[in-house]
């Protein structure tokens, strides 16, 4: 997947200015996607140039300017010829996974403390992204907003970024655990 289509899908939601779009990564789309803000800029400006999205100039008096982005008609079909596209399996590439292989080698008190902070950060991820998904479906009951919801798209991949951050801290954490256990046990030798 290219950061293209990443952008054209959370543009389905309406029009933004490039702050906006950026606030929208950090809060829905970094669960599945990470783009730094002048990455995503760049990408504004690519998919104009293609024809893919549309910009417009929004005048603010106490304001800079501001360009407003909306999918065009080719961006959709970008994106349908993406749907359709048979999907590449998922892989981890983790810095943290590869220092974990390395504890038996190394000394491990920095690897707890890595350790302990992502599971830290993945409760962060958690409180924010159930409360996202809280506010998307307003006062419905989630198995009725699945079936009935306008759109779900950024509600279902909520939900594997919320699994994810789950899955994680508790690995983090047991990990963490184990490799205290191992630590303690070899100082009684």
């Amino acid at each position: 997947m290219a950061l293209r289509h990443a952008v054209l899908a959370a543009l389905l939601d309406g029009e933004y200015s490039g702050y906006q779009l950026a606030k929208a990564f950090d809060v829905g789309v970094a669960n599945f996607w990470h783009a730094l803000p002048q990455q995503l800029y760049a990408e504004l400006a690519k998919l104009e140039k293609d024809g893919l999205v549309e910009g417009r100039q929004v005048i603010q008096e106490s304001r800079p300017n501001k360009r407003l982005f909306r999918v065009t008609d080719a961006g959709r079909a970008e994106l349908e010829e993406f749907a359709v596209a048979p999907s590449k399996p998922s892989f981890i590439r983790d810095d943290l996974l590869v220092k974990v292989q390395s504890a038996d080698r190394v000394a491990t008190a920095a690897v707890i403390g890595q350790l302990e902070e992502r599971a830290a950060a993945s409760a962060g991820k958690i409180e924010l992204l159930t409360g996202l998904l809280r506010r998307m479906r307003g006062d419905v009951e989630e198995a009725e907003f699945l079936v009935r919801g306008e759109r779900i798209g950024g509600y279902l991949t909520g939900l594997r970024g919320l699994a994810f951050e789950r899955e994680h801290r508790d690995w983090c954490l047991r990990i963490a655990a184990v490799l205290k256990e191992r630590e303690s046990a070899r100082a009684e030798r």
